[in-house]
């Protein structure tokens, strides 16, 4: 049971961020009119923020885009034999092509029709799981009579474990440019955290649900997986005719998808706007940012497949790119939240100095640490030496907004300006 940590984490920043935060992103956003965490950082500490932001958020949504081309790659493995490299390769391009021709449009329908099909196959199963293995009891002397009643325990877990869960996907909750951005896109603030509140119970209990049908399998069923990125499969298998099966398997496939291009565009509107877009000259039109779009949804397959590759243990994956995501972005984003007066130049070095070792050290092997609990600390102490160092000539706004605030009663202005280049 010490997987239930996952759902802890999650839900626990989760209900952080709701409370504290969404309100001001919202109003942030519908003030300045921002797009990505990236118009922030540029806003609050000036423009060369953009990139480390980028890069940071790239990291972390790749990651995630990797995971999905991992699992594809284990469906295609399973199911065809095809070699567990190749067939990552093949998941890729599939999900990287159908979301550079697919467009935002189709990712919106398809979410909502994926994600339905996906809770509802996930709590079908539960369902059968729990009917088949018997009531707790059964699972408990099961379990008693392997040895492995402890496997049962919440507490089962060290502290070390707990803080990886805590700092990696948990406070990546808090940074997560895809609910920045819904924030900004919503009608209303109550529309806002309305979907907000309800997408955290919804979240939590599912992962939860995801848990306890493991638990359910090994102690009740009976299913020794060597594999446990295959228990669902071997699941659904044992409980249920071969007709749903496919049903089971497809609705695995659809959340997969699902997850993979709306992380896509996640990271790719970070290379559009915050790297591309201020290069090109001029106002560019939409057919040009189309197409550099476009580029921006295959550059982030591009990283996601290296990562998929480089690290194909899931969870091990997504904790990765969710430290580099942490360590170099959180504290600086809170800062730009919150603070009334800022460093630029400490804000920007501290993200490239978390940035860097979170990366770094994960490069060495991470030899008697994880990344985030050096990336992490250093990038806070960095910006906290800054901010003392500058006190003198901190600023409110080192960088301009991407839209300049309109007085009462103005028309909207469209016209997007340039950050300035600076620290503070």
């Amino acid at each position: 049971m010490r997987e239930q940590w996952f759902m802890i984490a999650i839900l626990f920043f989760g209900v952080v961020m709701a409370l504290f935060m969404v309100k001001r992103i919202r109003r942030l956003g519908e003030k300045y009119r921002y797009i990505t965490i990236g118009d922030v950082t540029a806003h609050r500490f000036g423009n060369k923020a953009r990139v480390p932001t980028t890069i940071s958020v790239l990291t972390a949504y790749a990651a995630i885009t990797g995971m999905q081309f991992v699992a594809i790659g284990l469906v295609l493995n399973l199911v065809a034999g095809v070699p567990i490299n190749l067939a990552i390769i093949v998941s890729a391009v599939m999900l990287t092509l159908k979301t550079v021709f697919g467009g935002l449009k189709a990712v919106i329908w398809q979410d909502a029709v994926h994600g339905t099909v996906q809770t509802l196959a996930v709590f079908g199963m539960f369902i059968a799981v729990v009917v088949i293995a018997g009531d707790w009891g059964t699972i408990r002397s099961n379990a008693e009579a392997m040895g492995e009643l402890e496997n049962l325990g919440l507490m089962n877990i060290g502290i070390a474990e707990i803080g990886v869960y805590a700092l990696t996907l948990g406070a990546y909750q808090l940074v997560r440019q895809d609910l920045w951005q819904r924030a900004w896109a919503a009608r209303d603030l109550k529309t806002v955290m309305r979907g907000y509140w309800i997408s955290i119970f919804l979240a939590a209990l599912t992962t939860g649900v995801v848990i306890w049908v493991g638990v359910m399998a090994r102690y009740g069923l009976g299913i020794e997986s060597e594999d446990s990125s295959l228990i669902y499969y071997e699941v659904a298998n044992m409980v249920m005719p071969f007709e749903i099966v496919v049903v089971m398997v497809v609705a695995l496939l659809a959340t997969v998808i699902s997850t993979a291009d709306s992380f896509f565009m996640a990271g790719s509107s970070s290379i559009i706007n915050d790297i591309i877009r201020p290069l090109l000259k001029g106002t560019p039109t939409q057919k040009t940012l189309l197409r550099w779009s476009r580029v921006s949804v295959v550059i982030t397959g591009i990283v996601a497949l290296g990562l998929a590759l480089a690290v194909p243990e899931l969870i091990e994956l997504w904790t990765t790119g969710t430290a580099m995501l942490v360590s170099g972005l959180l504290f600086p984003a809170l800062v730009a939240l919150y603070a009334k007066r800022v460093s630029g130049r400490g804000a920007i070095t501290s993200m490239w100095v978390g940035l860097l070792i979170s990366v770094g050290w994960t490069l060495a092997g991470a030899p008697f640490a994880h990344p985030v609990f050096l990336g992490l600390p250093v990038s806070i102490l960095v910006y906290v030496i800054y901010h003392y160092v500058d006190r003198e000539r901190l600023s409110e706004y080192v960088g301009e907004p991407p839209l300049v605030p309109q007085s009462a009663g103005q028309p909207p202005d469209d016209t997007r300006s340039r950050g300035q280049d600076g620290g503070a």
